[in-house]
């Protein structure tokens, strides 16, 4: 009995040894390693600029604001971060692809060494120091001072858009947190740094996530409070939700979405 279970377990263990061997071997081959290294080099487009370089296992972009991306060519596609693309034609110095259009987007690979690729550091779209404005308002016979300060930060929002080629890229840029003060006369009765996160009620998590806490200015006063119009975007598709920030006169925070708008 004993002999008999040892003589199972150890074919137990042989078959499990040999299956992920098999799926290693198969996963190995799903991979076309001969075509990657075929599309290793620089590539210009149609107009004959500049598309992109493949080096090793990744592409890079000339523009300064699309970030690096993985990819790999299994079957008759390729996977470029985390969008696939059907390979239409491959050839030493050709590589067609359909783009997500449904059109086709004709690679032309170059030798000439006229053509200086360097990919520099992604450059991120931002400001570059912080952004102040104050403003008046009168209501009821009062007085109210508002301070805004725009701060840039070093929290990382990615975008993914398509390229002119139809292409999926993921462009990178800094979040910002804005520094609101409302001072009624000389007593202050707000004060306080906003996030975009606290507009996760009034825009979708997937919209949000990919989105900047753009501008905010104040817009009026009235019986309810200072409001102060407020815009939430997605830098690359020029796609904002724009929101009623309203501070209460007894310094209470409310937050209503006035519209959402492409530019």
């Amino acid at each position: 009995m004993i002999r008999n279970l040892c003589v199972f377990l150890s074919l137990l263990v042989c078959f499990v040894a040999c299956k992920q061997k098999s799926e290693q071997q198969v996963t190995e081959q799903q991979e076309n390693k001969e075509a990657k290294k075929m599309l290793q080099g620089i590539w210009l487009d149609e107009s004959e600029n500049v598309a992109f370089r493949a080096k090793g296992d990744s592409i890079f972009y000339p523009d300064s604001t699309s970030i690096t991306a993985a990819f790999k060519i299994v079957g008759d596609s390729v996977t470029i971060g985390s969008a696939s693309y059907k390979v239409v034609k491959q050839a030493p110095h050709l590589f067609w692809i359909e783009n997500q259009n449904g059109d086709v987007v004709k690679y032309t690979k170059t030798d000439d060494e006229s053509y200086d690729f360097e990919h520099h550091k992604v450059d991120i779209v931002t400001y570059t120091s912080v952004h102040k404005t104050d403003t008046v308002v009168m209501w009821n016979g009062e007085r109210y001072h508002a301070y805004i300060a725009i701060n840039p930060t070093k929290y990382r929002v990615v975008c993914n858009v398509l390229n002119d080629d139809g292409v999926e890229v993921g462009n990178v840029y800094y979040d910002n947190i804005i520094h609101v003060s409302v001072y009624k006369g000389a007593q202050q009765i707000f004060s306080s740094d906003i996030k975009k996160q606290q507009y996760a009620g009034s825009v979708p998590e997937d919209i949000l996530s990919h989105s900047i806490l753009n501008d905010m200015e104040l817009s009026h006063a009235d019986a309810n409070g200072l409001h102060f119009y407020t815009s939430v975007c997605m830098p690359d598709v020029a796609s904002c939700y724009m929101l009623d920030t309203r501070i209460t006169y007894d310094g209470k925070l409310n937050i209503e979405i006035v519209e959402k708008s492409r530019q």
